[in-house]
């Protein structure tokens, strides 16, 4: 799709690369669990991520706890699709390790661009439930975000919209809506479930049936959000009385006191995961940190930093309730939503992309 539809929280807002000069060391083998003896090493291992909160969350989880165990150092960068396909095809990439959307991890390995994963040397995949679509074979993933349904609680007299029905209800639940825009996939899906379809028939989609269902709403949304934090800046003001959003993004706005909530029912599932490119100058310290990274105490630690779901269910039994109701691989939250099908999206996205953008433009 070009560089419209990769990363729906990096590559697809522009976020330009932060060019950071690669430093590497040989490797010492060293364990340090179960009574092993360790050997720490001054190595430095170069971690593509987005930035941001979600990028700092990292640091206080993942990364930190990684260097104190192992002594492996972590640099981070944020560089675009473009530049590290570039890197990659030169030979040189200037990065170990890609914390990216699943949806590019399946794009690089289509692409020749990353190395087949040794899942022999993660042994945290073994026996632990894992989604067998996050298995893949040069990507593992680490993460579940959603898009879900959000509202503002004082706006439908005490009603509450509860399925993207409910969206679609103009009726019983008037007023200005707002849809994701170019940031990430058209979110035709919402539109199917509106009109009945089940979620385990959902793929493949029915354009024609879905942008039928959009031209219903189309006079009532009045935007096509481009950011993360753009549905709860929409609702908070009252701009908008229902939105699509990136579940956990309105939360800080909830526990402040703006009356919005959102709805899991119909949420559309993604990750996020990690790959090694081509030509990685560190892959042991890459395994050891993508290993590190799945152990269930980590992924919680994660998930109470930034609101993404473990893929690893025994991270639930370290996290209280009040924290695992708001993630989006919460059991509950598995079965009312899906997972949006990557494959899918990879073959028809230009096509649907171009329609939506000639629809969003009507």
């Amino acid at each position: 799709m070009g560089d419209i539809a990769f990363d729906r929280r990096a590559f697809l807002t522009g976020v330009g690369g932060i060019a950071v000069g690669a430093a590497a060391a040989s490797l010492t083998a060293c364990e340090t669990r179960a009574g092993r003896s360790a050997t720490k090493t001054s190595q430095v291992l170069i971690v593509r991520n987005f930035g941001g909160s979600y990028g700092e969350a990292n640091r206080k989880a993942v990364y930190d706890p990684f260097t104190k165990e192992t002594g492996i150092r972590i640099r981070t960068v944020n560089f675009g699709h473009a530049q590290m396909l570039a890197q990659i095809k030169e030979g040189r990439p200037q990065f170990d390790v890609m914390d990216i959307d699943m949806s590019n991890l399946i794009l690089f390995e289509h692409e020749g661009a990353s190395e087949q994963l040794d899942y022999a040397r993660l042994k945290n995949t073994r026996n632990a439930g894992i989604a067998q679509s996050l298995l893949t074979p040069n990507g593992v993933g680490k993460s579940y975000w959603a898009s879900v349904l959000a509202y503002r609680t004082d706006a439908f007299d005490g009603r509450k919209p509860e399925s993207w029905a409910d969206f679609w209800s103009l009726g019983p639940f008037p007023g200005r809506r707002a849809l994701q825009g170019e940031v990430d996939w058209p979110e035709l899906e919402f539109a199917l479930l509106a009109d009945g379809v089940p979620l385990d028939r959902l793929y493949p989609l029915d354009v024609d049936r879905a942008f039928k269902v959009l031209d219903e709403v189309r006079g009532s949304v009045r935007t096509f959000w481009e950011y993360g934090a753009e549905p709860g800046e929409l609702l908070s003001r009252g701009s908008v009385v229902t939105s699509s959003a990136w579940a956990g993004r309105l939360q800080n706005l909830i526990e402040r006191g703006t009356p919005l909530a959102y709805e899991w029912n119909g949420a559309r599932r993604q990750s996020n995961g990690y790959g090694i490119p081509k030509g990685s100058a560190n892959p042991d310290a890459a395994y050891r940190l993508i290993d590190f990274a799945l152990r269930p105490e980590v992924q919680a630690h994660m998930a109470r930093l930034y609101p993404d779901g473990p893929v690893v269910p025994a991270a639930y039994g370290h996290l209280t309730e009040s924290t695992a109701v708001n993630l989006a691989s919460t059991p509950g939250h598995l079965l009312s939503g899906f997972d949006l099908d990557i494959e899918w999206w990879l073959e028809h996205g230009d096509s649907v992309t171009r329609r939506w953008q000639e629809w969003a433009r009507a």
